[in-house]
């Protein structure tokens, strides 16, 4: 069985009840769009706010080198702060121009985490994967040239120097489809309606990225390439950027966290539609190769304008890619014409492209959505840091209640501070921990029994049919052979 029945069959699980996944012509139809995207003469950062107080949109778009330019500044901390004065003198009420561009050569940690991780402010931080290295061979001018990389398996990668990740050199496509380790490893890249994992061994993926033609293709996203010997191996081809090294979800150790580490390949097309991140988790998500557009909204715009529900068509789909092409534009075009009133009320979204040896810090709480401008491979992680505890703390105690019972415990033992933190806003919110609440215990059992008990009776049900299906062609083929024997 080669890649095109490995694909069909994954595809086939993951979304069963889509026969055609090439209905839109995306294929034919996504090129112009990428390559607009990727020409010099289009600004890779771009931004549309609208002002509660007159209803006026502000649309603007600015350069790689204007991005750094505003980082000199300080970042504002208040409407107030945020009457700045432009280059040319002028004072004006400035759209925060976000995400703010750092570079790992001059931006200290400590530098990190005041000035922006505390202060809820997304960053692009270059460099991360080169170390101390000087810059990178910078952006690629259209569609075709950047396609050309990835079609080549070349990599956009600096001058070898000291901590520079392996991953910089290991994670092309060409290194990655003969890797000895890892191309014979079935990798997750879908579920099925029950929720169990889909996986495609990588050299069957890769070819599969390279040749098909589908609007919102398979999407390797896998959390599980620690748990054998040969995946491992990518552990030790990135290091946790010193900016994200505080991580207290590891005291509860590797088997009892929620997953929170995702090893990327992506074809052009595919991607990851608009959510937030899960129990007030911060995330790092750095690229190696290819390209990505991403899309960012504060976390006061409601759920209902980013999702944009009330302006998806009947029939029209909503993965990444229909989101970047169609949604994402008509939200914009609703949000220009409102006049900030009703739920497009300080409406602010934020539009960048994000290129390899680039690290997005992604904040609690913001809206983001990511689509894959060409192939692309990188790695990403969610993480809890001081400067987010109160977020992660209020949410992971009703959402992983056994969980946090056994967090609390380790906070006390490691971090007093931040468990007497945790007990203050449990007496401020009267909340009560699931191990002192036997009322919550019994309705977890029973929602564990409940759930349990569907599960099996669904297996039961599709034993049945496939012993119903595997009876009837039985009877069919002993049929068949009779008729033979008597001609």
């Amino acid at each position: 069985m080669g890649w095109e029945e490995k694909a069909a069959k994954a595809k086939k699980g993951h979304r069963p009840s889509l026969k055609n996944w090439e209905r839109d012509g995306l294929y034919e139809k996504f090129p112009p769009f990428a390559e607009f995207l990727l020409s010099p003469s289009t600004n890779p950062y771009s931004s549309l706010k609208i002002d509660s107080r007159t209803g006026r949109a502000e649309e603007r778009s600015w350069s790689l080198e204007r991005a750094r330019q505003k980082r000199a500044m300080s970042p504002p901390t208040s409407k107030l702060q945020a009457m700045q004065l432009d280059n040319d003198g002028s004072s004006e009420e400035a759209t925060p121009m976000y995400p703010i561009v750092l570079d790992a050569k001059d931006t200290p940690p400590e530098v990190f985490h005041e000035q922006y991780e505390a202060k809820v402010i997304p960053c692009v931080i270059r460099n991360v994967p080169y170390g101390d290295s000087s810059s990178t061979s910078g952006n690629r001018t259209t569609f075709d040239e950047e396609k050309k990389d990835c079609d080549d398996n070349t990599a956009i990668s600096p001058s070898r120097i000291q901590k520079e990740w392996p991953a910089v050199h290991r994670w092309s496509l060409d290194k990655l489809i003969n890797d000895p380790d890892l191309s014979e490893r079935g990798f997750k890249c879908g579920e099925d309606d029950d929720g169990y994992t889909i996986r495609m061994k990588l050299r069957y993926f890769i070819e599969y990225l390279q040749h098909n033609k589908d609007d919102s293709p398979l999407y390797i996203f896998d959390a599980t390439f620690d748990e054998d010997k040969f995946a491992k191996r990518l552990l030790e081809d990135y290091t946790v950027p010193d900016y994200f090294s505080e991580d207290l979800f590891g005291l509860i150790g590797e088997s009892k966290r929620p997953p929170y580490r995702w090893f990327l390949v992506g074809p052009c097309r595919s991607g990851t539609t608009v959510h937030i991140d899960p129990l007030g988790t911060s995330a790092w998500n750095t690229l190696l190769f290819g390209v990505k557009r991403w899309v960012l909204f504060p976390p006061h715009v409601p759920k209902s304008v980013v999702k944009g529900r009330k302006l998806i068509l009947p029939g029209e789909d909503d993965e990444a890619i229909h989101y970047f092409t169609t949604i994402l534009p008509r939200i914009k075009r609703r949000a220009a014409t409102s006049g900030g009133k009703g739920d497009y009320s300080n409406f602010e979204c934020y539009e960048f492209t994000q290129y390899p040896g680039e690290t997005v810090f992604v904040p609690h709480g913001w809206w983001h959505a990511v689509m894959n401008v060409t192939h692309t491979v990188g790695v990403t992680q969610n993480y809890c840091s001081k400067r987010n505890f109160d977020e992660v703390w209020l949410q992971t105690r009703s959402g992983r209640k056994k969980m946090a019972c056994s967090w609390l415990r380790k906070l006390q033992e490691h971090y007093p501070d931040l468990a007497r933190r945790a007990k203050a806003l449990n007496r401020r919110d009267r909340f009560v921990m699931w191990e002192d609440d036997p009322e919550a215990q019994r309705r977890y059992r029973k929602k564990k029994a409940d759930k349990e008990r569907k599960k099996r009776e669904k297996r039961e049900q599709k034993e049945k049919e496939r012993a119903r299906k595997k009876e009837k062609w039985g009877d069919h083929r002993t049929t068949e052979r009779r008729k033979e024997s008597h001609s």
